[in-house]
């Protein structure tokens, strides 16, 4: 159930999540899958201490990223940067290490170092012209630090690059890109409501005319 509503309704997900704990807080999915629920919501103390569990029971690093983007969230920047060097990143598979680069460059920003996350960013993985899971957000989260540093040019092909990865919709890349050329959406909805409101408020129109007319002949 916290798989199935966590990005849908991640409150119900969390609150699904505490009875899985109370009822099995021995089983490492349990505390990975509560983990994820509590950061879904933005629980990121509680969060991470049920990663850390988690990692206690398994042994595994592939939460490592997680736990070090919890640290961002609990304002905590320079730790995260901290785990960025530590050795359980090179434990990482490649999607776990392109995970870390983006917390680590998402700390850099949150210090003011906006060029040192442009730089952080710079990796194989973003050079190659290969489509893998990562490589929209990744793309993505490069030509957002390329705005920050007003490197606008760059930032629209980089985001241009990220849309063109991006098949699951992943990123609001065709938004941003639109508010970078001036493009500006409106919802067909409210046009067909305020058509409709004309269109009432016509009839009460005439009828007032009909009243003043009725008005003068009396």
């Amino acid at each position: 159930m916290v798989a199935n509503l966590i990005d849908e309704d991640p409150e119900q997900a969390y609150a699904y999540s505490k009875v899985a704990l109370r009822l099995a807080s021995r089983v490492a999915a349990v505390r990975e899958a509560a983990g994820f629920a509590a950061y879904a919501t933005q629980k990121y103390a509680e969060a991470l201490a049920e990663f850390r569990a988690a990692r206690r029971m398994t042994g595994s690093v592939e939460l490592w990223p997680v736990m070090a983007d919890c640290e961002r969230g609990l304002g905590r920047p320079e730790r995260a940067m901290a785990m960025a060097g530590e050795a359980e990143v090179q434990k990482l598979d490649k999607a776990g290490q392109v995970e870390m680069r983006l917390v680590a460059a998402g700390a850099r920003r949150d210090m003011g170092q906006i060029d040192a996350a442009i730089v952080t960013l710079q990796s194989p993985e973003l050079a190659s012209n290969s489509v893998q899971p990562w490589t929209a957000r990744l793309r993505y989260a490069y030509a957002d630090a390329l705005l920050a540093a007003g490197r606008e040019d760059e930032a629209r092909e980089w985001f241009a690059k990220a849309l063109e990865a991006d098949k699951d919709g992943a990123t609001d890349a065709s938004d941003r890109l639109a508010e970078m050329d001036g493009v500006e959406f409106v919802d067909a909805m409210d046009e067909d409501d305020s058509g409709d409101a004309d269109e009432s408020a016509a009839p009460a129109a005439e009828a007032d005319d009909d009243d003043v007319e009725g008005d003068k002949a009396e």
